[in-house]
């Protein structure tokens, strides 16, 4: 493989310059954020096996299988506070290395408590590896080049969603639970391969020029009140995704749809639209700009949100893919909007809004695992429609510089 590195290092270029081979490049920022997270919502698929094999509710399964977010969201938040101090590239090897160990782990979890403190250790592994992945690309990619990053990145991530669905329930349907774990540990391994052999050891920016304490810096970032909308953008973004595609599994399963184990995961084709859209985002927000980009982007999910209270197949379908669809794209969009609004310190910028990203998707299975316990399918898209609702208004504070 190629050395991203040498791709899109700022030293070799100016600011505005756009890098050689961007399609390689892309090629190889996408299957990094695929192994890196495609443990985070690939078991979603097979939440209905889970719940009946721990004996518990669909909030409580829920819950556990999310509960990697709250990993997310404290090794997010660390790792941009300590960003100055860490080696990107050492540290993503040895997140991706680690990620395997928890992801083993979980085919032997005796218990429900167990499983949910696996899925936060694989959480804490996941996003240092992403939030060191964001920084690096952050700081490597010229200003012409970062829209496009960071797309091909949440790309990576969309796939990993589609793909990662896939093969669990594949493997799950056919071999059981636990292989569906030793299968994506062995993709953990894979990742950090492909990070040995594609990402050269590069010094953090921060370290190259003193800047403020990353305490100084996350209080100057959530003062500016671009960046501050921008966190409680991601929040209500992974609170309406988790809430969608946690919840729909059950009433998938359910009368009168009842789809079985193979059948669910074939479902999640839906997200295969969202793998082709989610690259124009950068082009996109380039284009038209951020607000825009981002408004068209949660109008879309919205549309999607009356379709999956429908009885048939088919308009279910149907709002999954429109809310897949919108949700990345207003991410990948949002994503690069506070790489662009960080004047400095950008991996304390990214690390932050990252643990708002992340937390938004526990707060989303808490609330909505509740409501859908508690009052049905309808009352859960009602809440992700509030979600998408708050969402639109936080984007009027995304206002450029220029």
């Amino acid at each position: 493989m190629t050395d991203l590195s040498a791709r899109i290092r700022p030293a070799a270029m100016g600011m505005s310059e756009r890098s050689p081979n961007v399609a390689l490049r892309s090629l190889v920022i996408g299957l990094t954020a695929f192994l890196t997270v495609v443990d985070l919502f690939a078991t979603q698929a097979i939440l209905p096996s889970l719940t009946r094999h721990y004996g518990v509710t669909p909030a409580a399964m829920g819950f556990a299988v999310n509960a990697s977010t709250f990993g997310m969201a404290t090794a997010s938040l660390m790792v941009g506070f300590f960003s100055p101090r860490i080696d990107r590239r050492l540290g993503i090897l040895l997140s991706l290395t680690l990620l395997a160990i928890p992801t083993s782990l979980l085919a032997w979890a005796p218990n429900l408590a167990v499983f949910t403190g696996l899925r936060v250790i694989q959480g804490l592994c996941m996003a240092s590896a992403f939030a060191l992945t964001l920084a690096y690309l952050g700081e490597q990619c010229s200003a012409t080049d970062a829209g496009g990053a960071f797309a091909a990145y949440i790309t990576g991530n969309v796939a990993s969603n589609l793909v990662g669905r896939l093969m669990s329930a594949a493997v799950a349907d056919n071999l059981g639970l636990a292989w569906n774990f030793y299968v994506f540990a062995a993709l953990n391994l894979a990742g950090a391969v492909l990070v040995y052999f594609t990402i050269a050891r590069v010094e953090p920016m921060e370290t190259m020029a003193p800047t403020a304490s990353p305490l100084e810096a996350a209080s100057m970032h959530w003062r500016n009140p671009r960046l501050r909308a921008a966190y409680g953008l991601g929040f209500c973004i992974l609170f309406a995704f988790i809430g969608t595609f946690t919840f729909v599994n059950f009433v998938l399963v359910r009368p009168p749809l009842s789809l079985g184990m193979m059948d669910l995961g074939l479902v999640y084709l839906v997200f295969l639209p969202s793998v082709v859209t989610t690259l124009l985002a950068g082009r996109a927000a380039a284009r038209i700009g951020t607000r825009p980009t981002i408004w068209a982007a949660l109008g879309v999910a919205a549309i999607g949100l009356p379709l999956m209270l429908t009885a048939h197949l088919a308009g279910v379908l149907a709002g999954m893919v429109l809310v897949g669809v919108g949700t990345f794209f207003a991410q990948a969009a949002a994503t690069g909007f506070v790489g662009q609004a960080a004047a400095d310190n950008r991996g304390v910028a990214s690390g932050t809004y990252l643990a708002c990203y992340f937390c938004g998707g526990l707060a989303g299975t808490a609330v909505l695992g509740r409501l859908f316990d508690s009052w049905g399918w309808p009352a859960c898209v009602a809440g992700i429609g509030a979600a998408l609702a708050i969402a639109a208004l936080l984007t009027f504070a995304l206002k450029s510089d220029r």
